[in-house]
């Protein structure tokens, strides 16, 4: 792959996953739609499109994924959507990426990698960001809705890390994103009293699974192994800014002081974690040098 291609490739994955906040809080706020259909909707769709672009590519759909990583997924992705009816796009998407993040460095150390002095430093850091925007005062987001943000950044950091060493991501992603169908059937069915349908809603909803999660995935796949493993982490940290700059210029949300000033302490934080010393705790699906095709790694973002 050329320089330009893998810029393009790389750019378009990343408006993908910021997409995926834009696209949730702009069905949940601008229309009826609830979240537990939100969910359901963008699941389905996602399943739906991953299954044809491994039809399409490979000519049969082999067996992939497992139960438990779908359960995460699944977890994600409905504390995602019901975080969404209260938190702005930013906010939320701050939370997400901070808890992932946080959560994969957390499990490093407790599977023994060390941090450098400079590392411990950018990880208070980031956790001194986190619970600043959480703490009281006129700008706070809502309790409830930043502790499912939080646990929707956990489940999909277990995801992460659970599928760090497949051989065939695509194909692992379509089965755990098949495995969720029956699970979204479930929560359809205990949630039917707080069914509310609107077609522009579902449309949004489709758009987050089969475009910027399903179609997000596989470019970021197809980037991936031409991309240094701090060069990947890297370009991570800009999926928070692309869904603040969207959430001003789309859904007209301000962005607030205590903003700006935890995103700086926990994105700068994480990035002096993930760039010191040769030996950094694993903070997400990379391994330390270039990956070639068929080596193991695992998206981080939604």
């Amino acid at each position: 792959m050329s320089s330009i291609p893998l810029t393009l490739t790389t750019l378009l994955a990343l408006f993908a996953f910021a997409g995926n906040s834009l696209l949730c809080r702009l069905a949940l706020q601008h229309t009826l739609i609830d979240a537990s259909s939100f969910t359901s909707i963008r699941l389905i769709s996602g399943a739906a499109m991953l299954w044809l672009i491994v039809r399409c590519r490979n000519g049969y759909v082999r067996q992939a994924g497992n139960w438990t990583s779908a359960l995460a997924l699944f977890t994600y992705a409905a504390c995602f959507s019901i975080a969404y009816v209260s938190l702005p796009a930013a906010v939320g998407a701050l939370l997400l990426f901070g808890a992932v993040q946080i959560t994969m460095i957390g499990y490093g150390l407790w599977t023994g990698e060390r941090l450098r002095r400079l590392q411990i430093v950018g990880l208070v850091s980031a956790f001194i960001g986190l619970i600043g925007l959480l703490l009281p005062g006129l700008s706070t987001p809502p309790l409830q809705g930043s502790v499912l943000m939080l646990g929707a950044g956990i489940a999909w950091g277990i995801y992460s890390l659970r599928g760090r060493r497949m051989n065939h991501p695509v194909q692992a992603t379509a089965g755990n994103f098949g495995r969720t169908v029956p699970l979204v059937m479930i929560l359809s069915l205990m949630t039917q009293t707080d069914f509310t349908w609107d077609s522009l809603g579902a449309g949004y909803a489709i758009i987050s699974g089969a475009i910027a999660s399903a179609g997000g995935y596989v470019l970021w796949y197809k980037a991936l192994p031409q991309l240094h493993a701090t060069q990947a982490a890297t370009v991570q940290l800009s999926v928070p800014i692309l869904a603040a700059v969207g959430a001003i210029g789309v859904l007209n949300e301000p962005i607030t002081l205590r903003l700006g000033l935890t995103s700086i302490a926990v994105l700068g934080g994480i990035a002096l974690v993930i760039h010191r010393g040769r030996n950094e705790v694993y903070s997400g699906q990379l391994q330390p040098q270039p990956l070639k095709n068929n080596q193991n790694y695992r998206l981080e973002i939604k």
